[in-house]
């Protein structure tokens, strides 16, 4: 995969219900009660953020003076949307529309008051926390719509995303924070081929887990999803290797979580986020993706006397191994959050020899959470122009995919800036051997 080189209205989402998608008076008092603690676990308010801007204000109908503003078609310059899928979104609701999706009574429960706000923030970004009854179907509504506002050809790969499993392939549901299922996802791939791929999500420990993984290849999952330290899975363990030999024979990736999970809780194994883990998969020729670039958190240097590093440090570490150039990738989701090193996002513009081994993803609907991403705070790192700043902010007001996208486009460090093959990323899926 080669390198190419280098609000002004206030239009409310509507559910196919016909109710509003804008938060009603008791979820905002829930957020307003517990935002700043359940920020907090995804790295903290803004300094100076009023309380009204920890909501997703779903405006729709992007106005044809943002759409097309000049710091927008920038971002598009020798771009290809044809070859621009979005290699990392999430698939978010209640099963109220039989879609089978599940999520932990924690998460429905404010004696756990974390997860209960996390939750009410993830479909707030998805703008389908007013839609009781319809949630399922407003959040995909709204990723259509957001959809609609990119340029034609653009796709978003939606994740499906298994349960955690205990050591005998058993499921644990009630250590599984959500649940969504593979014909799910599959579905809507099916339904919406415009707009959407899909991302299978099977846990290695299943008995069937290898037959399971033949079965979603055929039915066009681009990829599988892993978030170890949540479901369970040692990427390490010798009993990975049957499904990693099935991944390898089919070229099929594998994208899986590195570093510290600060967004679903789970088994609660953060040790199983170690992206040395992932050598076994490597070694077995599987194309493995790891998910934010280990951007966040620390791990044990099992090379260096167990000493704690952090992640990305390991993560930098393998990509710059010959070893591994044909088959360790990274993925570029949630990298701009305010809990991640701006430093960070330097070192992977000024690596240019990582370039062509870079995915661009979205983790929507985190774009849709309003305070995690702090434009401003690349300005001050050098990063990003100041003029960029209240441009960026209102589009995340109307398309927090867009929004992620222009930013991603603008950020730049001593000149250099990511190149069009980070983001036209289709080739590399489209690979999977039939």
């Amino acid at each position: 995969m080669p390198c190419l080189g280098q609000p002004t209205g206030q239009t409310t989402v509507r559910p196919a219900s016909g109710g509003s998608l804008l938060m009603d008076p008791r979820r905002r008092l829930v957020l307003i009660r517990m935002g700043t603690g359940t920020l907090a676990l995804f790295g903290g308010i803004p300094t100076g953020y009023a309380m009204p801007t920890l909501w997703n204000p779903c405006l729709s109908r992007l106005p044809a003076k943002l759409a097309n503003h000049p710091l927008v078609d920038a971002a598009w310059q020798g771009i290809d949307p044809q070859k621009v899928w979005d290699c990392h979104a999430h698939i978010a609701g209640t099963g109220d529309s039989g879609s089978g999706i599940a999520l932990s009574p924690a998460m429905s429960s404010i004696f756990h008051p974390m997860q209960f706000a996390q939750r009410l923030f993830y479909l707030n970004a998805g703008c389908a926390d007013g839609a009781p009854g319809h949630v399922d179907q407003s959040y995909v509504a709204r990723m259509r719509q957001l959809m609609d506002d990119l340029r034609p050809g653009v796709k978003l790969m939606l994740f499906a995303f298994d349960q955690a499993h205990d050591e005998a392939g058993q499921p644990l549901p009630e250590h599984s924070a959500f649940y969504v299922p593979n014909d799910y996802a599959h579905a809507l791939a099916r339904t919406y081929p415009h707009y959407f791929e899909w991302v299978a999500s099977i846990h290695p420990y299943r008995r069937d887990a290898v037959d399971a993984l033949e079965q979603v290849h055929a039915h066009g999952a681009r990829a599988v999803k892993w978030l170890p330290s949540a479901m369970g899975i040692d990427p390490a363990a010798a009993r990975c290797l049957p499904f990693y030999q099935t991944l390898a024979r089919l070229d099929m990736p594998l994208i899986t979580h590195g570093g510290e999970e600060k967004a679903v809780h789970g088994v609660g194994k953060p040790e199983l986020g170690n992206p040395l883990k992932l050598r076994r998969a490597l070694d077995t020729g599987v194309r493995t993706i790891i998910a934010h670039c280990a951007s966040i958190g620390a791990n044990l240097d099992s090379d260096n006397g167990n000493r704690r590093v952090s992640s990305f440090s390991l993560f930098t570490r393998m990509m710059a191994n010959p070893e591994h150039r044909d088959h360790l990738f990274g993925d570029m989701a949630a990298i701009t959050l305010r809990n991640r090193d701006p430093a960070v996002v330097r070192t992977l513009i000024e690596r240019e020899e990582w370039h062509s081994r870079l995915l661009n993803g979205t983790d929507y609907p985190l774009p849709g959470i309003i305070p995690l991403i702090a434009p401003a705070s690349f300005v001050r790192a050098g990063l990003l122009a100041k003029e960029a700043v209240p441009v960026l902010r209102n589009l995340q007001a109307y398309n927090p995919l867009l929004f992620d996208f222009v930013l991603k486009r603008h950020l730049e460090a001593d000149g250099r800036r990511w190149p069009s093959c980070v983001f036209e990323t289709r080739g590399f899926f489209e690979k999977s051997r039939t």
